[in-house]
């Protein structure tokens, strides 16, 4: 299990943020901490708002991080990032929304394997996300 997630965009920063902040509203996650720079950098941090809950964040820097390998540019290498849904009904919301939000389809919502039900996207950035509930 992960404590947090998170990945630099190469976009917009904040348009990046409000897309989240509206596909993972039905999922519980909400904006919880938003460090952005007048100049586009910084960092937005999801959550449930839960103490000790895990967390996911956005970030834009002014440079690549120094650990990173040349040629390497942030927002260049897309990600796969599902979350875990609390109702089929927010499974379908969060693809609704994010269809309405400019994200691509990557699966429409539905039985994936045994009980999953999960709903696929892509966002601006080419990352995979989803969200799903595995159902009684």
């Amino acid at each position: 299990m992960f404590d947090l997630v998170g990945f630099y965009t190469g976009g917009d920063l904040l348009k990046q943020g409000a897309f989240y902040e509206s596909v993972l509203s039905p999922l519980g996650y909400r904006l919880l901490w938003n460090v952005a720079e007048t100049d586009g950098t910084g960092r937005l941090i999801f959550g449930t708002g839960e103490q000790n809950c895990p967390f996911f964040v956005i970030a834009k820097g002014r440079q690549n991080p120094d650990w990173w390998r040349p040629g390497q540019q942030q927002g260049m290498s897309a990600i796969h990032l599902a979350f875990r849904a609390p109702s089929k009904e927010a499974v379908d919301r969060f693809h609704e929304i994010g269809l309405r939000e400019g994200a691509r389809n990557n699966g429409d919502p539905g039985i994936r394997r045994g009980t999953y039900y999960a709903a696929f996207l892509i966002d601006a950035d080419s990352n995979g996300i989803e969200a799903g509930i595995y159902l009684s």
